[in-house]
């Protein structure tokens, strides 16, 4: 059933969202990430004591794609 839109305010879409007014079958947005970090990036919490002696990230990639998204929309 439509439906009424009055004003509306955008302020960000990130890359991988999607804004859509108005009827719908089907949405589904699709991205690709890779995050490389140390030991410990992410830990979260209060009173945390990490104790890393040694950490070393890898961050060689040699191939030249990990995940197209090209044409899969």
């Amino acid at each position: 059933m439509p439906a009424i839109v009055g004003a509306v305010q955008i302020n960000s879409i990130g890359s991988g969202g999607v804004f859509h007014i108005g009827d719908v079958f089907a949405i589904s947005p699709y991205s690709v990430a890779k995050t490389f970090a140390g030991a410990g990036s992410f830990n979260t919490g209060d009173g945390l004591h990490i104790y890393n002696q040694y950490s070393n990230t890898n961050t060689n990639d040699r191939d030249i794609a990990d995940s197209n998204i090209a044409g899969n929309a």
